[in-house]
């Protein structure tokens, strides 16, 4: 079921990614302008819902990984989207009780659900942040941010299907940069993002202008440029790949990796 009416004081004329990605995901809190504007992403790339399906399957093969076998405990997770099934502290805190997460986005309807997301274990603790990618000293001064996560110790940075919304006058390798600086040494950078290297010219032609027409801005990434984000940092195994092929937990059916066009990695700062 759909949602109709809009909580008070916000504004849904316009579409927003973190709606727009619970509509593929089949959530119900999405409204008109979110579902216009998914429609009109997907007659360019019809494979997006799987894309988003499958984007959240790394999340949850991500951080189970970095739990059980690299001892992370905290994790800032920012462009956290709605809350939905497998939530990183869900996640995280079935492995280890203690760990500890900050969710950060930048949509007042994600903070109205955000209580969801702090439904912490006894032993960890959560915190939502409603804050922009694009100010990321902002979100590192935070004083909640600094309260629940120790900055003298690794940090999951998630920036899970995000970056592609940042359009390059917005510095979005200055912006990574900025947020890796400010990690101690041993944590772990985790990105996905939607590529363009398994479109034709001409299915890019059409993919990109699709996303002008949704109002929402989009820049699809090559594989060379998505592995700039990794500078200075140790790739984990596989490496850089299809989210598809990031240590996939058991053989399933599932689609080619251009079908789903998106890349993801870890990486550890050393």
């Amino acid at each position: 079921m759909e949602s109709e009416q809009p909580p008070p004081g916000i504004d849904v004329s316009k579409p927003h990614p973190a709606r727009r990605y619970d509509y593929w995901l089949g959530g119900k809190d999405n409204f008109e302008a979110d579902r216009v504007s998914a429609r009109l992403v997907t007659e360019g790339y019809p494979p997006v819902q799987c894309s988003a399906v499958a984007n959240r399957a790394f999340l949850r093969r991500v951080v189970a990984y970095l739990a059980r076998d690299e001892g992370v405990r905290q994790y800032l997770d920012i462009g956290a989207g709605l809350p939905t099934a497998g939530n990183v502290h869900e996640i995280a805190q079935d492995i280890a009780p203690e760990s500890r997460v900050v969710y950060v986005d930048n949509d007042p309807i994600v903070a109205i659900h955000a209580k969801t997301l702090l439904h912490s274990s006894p032993g960890g603790r959560t915190a939502y942040l409603q804050a922009d990618l694009r100010d990321p000293a902002a979100i590192l001064a935070d004083p909640e941010v600094r309260t629940v996560l120790d900055s003298s110790r690794p940090v999951a940075l998630m920036l899970v299907a995000v970056l592609h919304f940042i359009t390059d006058d917005q510095r979005p390798y200055d912006l990574v940069r900025q947020l890796c600086d400010a990690l101690a040494p041993g944590s772990y950078l985790v990105i996905s993002h939607a590529t363009s290297d398994h479109l034709t010219a001409e299915d890019l032609a059409e993919s990109e202008a699709a996303n002008q027409r949704s109002g929402i801005p989009f820049r699809l990434r090559s594989t060379a440029e998505f592995g700039r984000f990794f500078d200075g940092m140790e790739l984990l195994p596989p490496g850089i790949g299809s989210i598809l092929s990031w240590r996939p937990e058991a053989w399933s059916a599932h689609p080619r990796p251009e079908a789903v066009s998106m890349l993801g990695a870890v990486a550890r700062k050393p």
